[in-house]
């Protein structure tokens, strides 16, 4: 069998990237920031596992060098960085990806230039992978890069230099309040499984959990009594969320039915369980699920799990919240990330202007001849000019 080319494998890996959802896969700020420890990281005696590197297999066509640095960087990014499988996983893709590149250019990674780098962006380019997914790898291969001048493996970061590609504002897909209530109502909780999925829903969208943060949801988690539950998100940092009385009640009347499930060891402070697996509820079932509903009601909105997170945000924005603190209960690091959401509707921002701006709020006069009309001035007039 013909040896495939570097060009045939990224073209090959090009859906993969369509098909994840973006926020899954893109990298937040805080991720792409170095931590400032200047400590050299050692070489473990012991190879990481798939579950510790976050992903598994890259790189197993790598010369034994490439395949060591890249063992050493996916330990850097637990142990250092403290980032979360999936995050890990992305890197670990991304820059095996650029060493298959380098190593199929005959170029060792000490001796990576800029040169080499723009000519795998543009590789990138060529075989059809989107402007933004292009931004995200070569994220990924600055930070492996980063990592390596850390390491002392490196004397200069061959990145400095490079430039991603200009990335235009993406407005998210947003639902409206009559959307949301018609996705629920097309679950049947006759259904085996329409309770537990009318909670995940009500869940998405009042709290605004990322699918990855639902789906880690634990039960000592959960303060109902209290009206809070506690998110660990990206980089295992955690945040406290208002829970709603609605959302409430759906976990209320799940947990009667999650009782019945004989759950796996080891599964069972997963609040989401799969009741044929009987383990935690995976990404995969979720998506598919939210767009199974979302068909059934009707809605011809191309959305996924994350959309009801970018409504969350939007509708507590127009409902008057607080950007800073819809950034807080989100968990974005910065404030930028969050103003993506002040898109809104230009009837509402037309009604915000009708309702607050001072003239407008100025009470008319009922009609003509209601109001005095006022003597014209002695003297001169203006100038009709």
């Amino acid at each position: 069998m013909a040896k495939k080319t570097v060009q045939e494998k990224l073209r090959a890996l090009a859906p993969e990237e369509r098909a994840l959802a973006p926020e899954e896969h893109a990298l937040a700020p805080e991720e792409r920031a170095l931590a400032p420890s200047p400590r050299a990281l050692a070489p473990s005696p012991r190879a990481l596992t798939p579950e510790e590197r976050g992903g598994g297999g890259e790189g197993a066509g790598l010369p034994a060098a490439s395949r060591g640095l890249l063992e050493r960087f996916g330990r850097y990014l637990l142990l250092e960085r403290g980032l979360s499988g999936n995050t890990r996983a992305a890197y670990g893709r991304d820059v095996a990806r650029f060493l298959e590149f380098a190593a199929a250019e005959g170029v060792e990674p000490r001796a990576t230039t800029l040169e080499l780098l723009h000519r795998f962006a543009w590789t990138l380019h060529d075989v059809g992978i989107a402007p933004r997914s292009v931004a995200r790898v070569l994220s990924g291969v600055r930070t492996f890069f980063r990592f390596l001048l850390l390491d002392g493996y490196v004397e200069t970061d061959p990145t400095e230099l490079l430039q991603s590609p200009h990335i235009g504002r993406h407005l998210p897909e947003v639902l409206t309040l009559d959307e949301v209530d018609r996705i629920l109502a097309a679950i049947d909780t006759e259904h085996p499984d329409g309770q537990r999925d009318r909670a995940v829903v009500e869940l998405l969208y009042s709290c605004g959990l990322r699918v990855s943060e639902l789906c880690q949801l634990r039960l000592s988690d959960l303060f109902l009594e209290e009206g809070f539950l506690r998110v660990v998100g990206k980089g295992d940092k955690q945040r406290l969320v208002p829970l709603s009385g609605r959302a409430t009640e759906e976990l209320r009347r799940w947990f009667a039915l999650r009782a019945e499930i004989d759950i796996r060891p080891g599964e069972e402070d997963f609040v989401f369980v799969s009741r044929l697996r009987r383990k935690r509820l995976s990404r995969i079932t979720v998506f598919h699920n939210v767009r199974l509903y979302a068909e059934r009601a009707g809605i011809r909105k191309v959305i996924s799990p994350h959309t009801f997170r970018h409504t969350f945000a939007t509708h507590l924005l127009e409902g008057g919240a607080n950007l800073r603190a819809i950034q807080a209960m989100l968990g974005h690091e910065s404030i930028t990330t969050t103003e993506v959401y002040t898109h809104l509707d230009r009837s509402f921002l037309r009604q915000q202007v009708l309702d607050h701006f001072p003239r407008n709020r100025r009470a008319a006069p009922a009609s003509e001849a209601d109001t005095e009309k006022p003597c014209a001035p002695d003297g001169p007039q203006g100038l009709d000019a």
